[in-house]
């Protein structure tokens, strides 16, 4: 089964491009709606590096969720798409001063903390402004997830969060500061996670820790245990939406929340990848000496996770009905790693035809490069063709 693309219209544009399904994209953030709305105490962030083209941000902020942002360029962006301050976190293990007094000057929800000269110099900076900052510290739980090395956040080698033990120091040095406010403790151990059980470890250890804190007679308002949800790459027209009442379920039967403690979630791939798929024009097909290729015109410039992360996309010919062949699906950059399949099945495949390469909604367009100068990938919706 392929996906239902408009592909007549796609015979009149420029490729490569992107291609974004927004009645999918509104079922899928209507079924996050759903079970939010079992809970009253949670709120959803979307991550928006995942995907920050502008007419999918309107569209998500329309759905109700807050924005979670990695850099001032995100904020900027969300401030743009209409998302109040008071629903954007801002995370990020280096926000410089420019950053730090955007996000003070738009009075957003809180900063996720990393360090302590991080959480000095934002005291420093809205002292100067005569604000005080909201902040909640980011920890590094040290818990493993069953995903790529590349993309594990929550181990104790990360770069990333503040460690366990020093959180009880921090907290105290934070109430010494008379500039911000601790309002919460953040974690994000991975992404692209489908094991459960990671997320079930994370709450024993959230747990573990606000008994700590209470123990130095320490508690915090809000609870914000990142994203990570993963989707599925292999079957993107058979599971298009992910299982969000197994992800919710999971902290609502497993994280105990202090009365009048709110929990946040910053979902990114799960929101946005299924609805998305990079278009790409075969150009030649190569008879090589033991394989094909079909040589495209979209190149690790428009689409980099099977180059970064060895990342598995299924690959589609939406303009033939012709028997399978195997194929490697390759790009025209000058770089050995410019491959997005190997030995991958497809119609049988001629100049001309499109191929649409799935899920990729999430870290597509938004890490697009011009390298090579090649230009950056256009991305259409289907609400406008």
């Amino acid at each position: 089964m392929k996906g239902n693309f408009p592909v007549e219209k796609f015979q009149t544009l420029r490729t490569p491009f992107y291609y974004y399904d927004t009645d999918l994209l509104r079922q899928t953030l209507d079924a996050i709606r759903r079970e939010v709305n079992k809970h009253e105490a949670y709120h959803v962030h979307y991550a928006v590096k995942a995907n920050a083209n502008p007419k999918l941000l309107r569209i998500i902020r329309e759905a109700g969720l807050g924005a979670d942002c990695v850099s001032g360029g995100e904020i900027e962006a969300c401030v743009k798409a209409g998302f109040p301050g008071s629903k954007i976190v801002y995370a990020g293990v280096g926000k410089s001063d420019w950053e730090i007094n955007l996000g003070l000057d738009r009075d957003i929800f809180c900063f996720n903390v990393e360090s302590i000269p991080e959480l000095e110099v934002i005291n420093q900076l809205a002292q100067a402004k005569g604000k005080v900052a909201r902040v909640a510290f980011r920890l590094n739980p040290n818990v493993g997830a069953h995903t790529h090395a590349n993309i594990t956040t929550g181990l104790a080698e990360n770069k990333f969060g503040i460690a366990m033990r020093d959180m009880v120091p921090v907290m105290e040095h934070a109430r010494r500061l008379s500039n911000v406010q601790v309002v919460g403790l953040h974690f994000h151990i991975g992404s692209q996670i489908l094991d459960m059980g990671d997320f079930e470890a994370l709450c024993n250890r959230i747990n573990e820790l606000q008994a700590e804190l209470e123990r130095h007679r320490m508690t915090v308002e809000h609870i914000n245990v990142g994203g990570g949800l993963g989707i599925d790459y292999e079957h993107p027209n058979r599971v298009p939406v992910p299982d969000f009442k197994a992800y919710f379920d999971t902290y609502s039967k497993k994280l105990r929340l202090r009365p009048g403690q709110t929990l946040h979630f910053e979902l990114g791939r799960a929101v946005v990848a299924q609805c998305g798929s990079l278009v790409t024009r075969t150009l030649y097909i190569k008879e090589g000496a033991v394989k094909k290729f079909a040589i495209v015109d979209a190149g690790f410039t428009d689409l980099i996770r099977p180059a970064l992360y060895q990342a598995y996309h299924k690959i589609e010919n939406i303009t033939s009905d012709l028997p399978m062949v195997a194929y490697d699906v390759v790009g025209p950059i000058c770089e050995s790693t410019d491959v997005f399949a190997k030995q991958t099945d497809l119609n049988t495949t001629r100049r001309g035809d499109l191929l649409a390469i799935r899920s990729a909604g999430a870290y597509g367009e938004i890490m697009a490069s011009q390298y090579n100068c090649r230009q950056l990938p256009v991305g259409y919706t289907s609400d406008e063709l």
